[in-house]
């Protein structure tokens, strides 16, 4: 077992990462990009668990094994920042604070360092307070940025890393990371593999959750349906429907197992009204868990309409040829009935207009099932 072990199909970045923390070419800053689903941020856990491994043989660093390795996996080392948010943002103050947390020595590892998993989520203004401590860092400390391309982090900032780009892994190494790591059952972890395009969180939810798979097949199967404006409105409102529940199933869980873990560590009473000073701390919790909630449903419709998109995806390689391997293998007959009653040209018009509802959901303010329906009506079959 190493740190290394989850970064299937990376294999250039492995070696890249690894001989750094060997001390070949390791420097003070480093950008992490790759599309959605890649690993980026765990690609950079790994190499801070390299970076801190207790091993004194350099070439066993990353052991996995050592109290280093397993606290920084687990998020726990103290030398160790993991920085994510779930809001649209991260704040200047948040920024502040990681400049400040930055500044310190490390208190037990070789090195402090400072993962930005989100740096994608920082306006200009926030990642110019970052710039001087990047720029001009205090020894001992690195940081990691992550980002889906170097396009959404700042020149000024990215000038100053060392890039490391991921690609999305084969589906195959996908799948075999979820029979190793979550004992899911091979052909299970195949289909959930290719179904989340070796998006590997994805695949992992979809492996294990058979009612998630269940959602995006009725997702993925709406097109053949489509005939008028009425079913367009009632796909249109199914979707939103299907992304919300998604999102919801996920944060209710998460929401009643962060209050009971709030409650627990302010050793708040089993019965009775809470004091002002709880009530005030439960209060700000369930704010913050609104707000998480409100960017869970957009990341979620968009994930939903991926998975719509994956359809007209599968339907333009029938279209071209077959030149390459389909998303939804158990659809090709009904695919292959629906591509013979249009053209390319119509198809990529289609995964255009899906494009652009994704882009409107995530970057304006636009009612999520307004920009839903007005896709919807472009997909209508004539």
């Amino acid at each position: 077992m190493s740190v290394w072990d989850d970064l299937r199909g990376q294999a250039p970045v492995v070696a890249q990462l690894r001989a750094a923390s060997q001390g070949d070419g390791l420097t003070h800053a480093w950008l992490f990009t790759g599309p959605p689903g890649s690993g980026r941020s765990n690609a950079a856990k790994a190499f801070a668990a390299a970076l801190n491994c207790d091993q004194d043989d350099v070439t066993l660093r990353g052991c996995g094994e050592c109290a280093s390795c397993r606290t920084i996996l687990g998020e726990t080392h103290s030398d160790v920042t993991f920085v994510r948010t779930e809001k649209v943002t991260i704040t200047i103050d948040e920024a502040r604070q990681l400049v400040s947390k930055a500044g310190d020595r490390p208190a037990s590892g070789r090195w402090r360092i400072i993962v930005v998993e989100d740096a994608d989520r920082m306006a200009e203004r926030t990642t110019n307070v970052l710039l001087k401590a990047i720029e001009e860092p205090t020894p001992r400390t690195i940081w990691m940025l992550c980002a889906p391309s170097p396009a959404d982090v700042l020149v000024t900032i990215r000038s100053r890393c060392r890039p490391v780009t991921l690609r999305l892994p084969p589906a195959a190494d996908v799948a075999a990371l979820l029979v190793s790591r979550d004992g899911v059952d091979p052909d299970i972890a195949d289909r959930a593999a290719r179904a989340a395009q070796s998006h590997i969180g994805i695949a992992r939810r979809l492996a294990r959750d058979p009612e998630a798979r269940e959602r995006r097949m009725e997702t993925v199967r709406f097109p053949l349906g489509l005939r008028g404006v009425t079913a367009a409105v009632m796909m249109a409102e199914k979707l939103v429907k299907i992304a919300t529940d998604e999102a919801n199933s996920s944060n209710d869980e998460r929401d009643a197992a962060e209050k009971v873990a709030l409650l627990a560590s302010l050793g708040a009473p089993e019965s009775g009204t809470l004091p002002p000073s709880m009530r005030s701390q439960v209060k700000q919790l369930e704010d913050e868990q609104k707000r998480r909630a409100k960017r869970s449903i957009t990341d979620s419709l968009d994930r939903t309409l991926t998975d719509l998109l994956s359809f007209y995806r599968d339907v333009l390689v029938i279209q071209m040829g077959n030149a390459v391997d389909l998303v939804n293998v158990e659809l090709r007959s009904e695919m292959e009935r629906y591509a013979a009653g249009s053209t390319p040209e119509i198809t990529l018009a289609r995964m255009d207009a899906i494009n652009t509802a994704r882009v409107r959901i995530t970057t304006s303010n636009v009612a999520p099932l307004l920009a839903v329906e007005s896709m919807a009506s472009s997909l209508i079959q004539q």
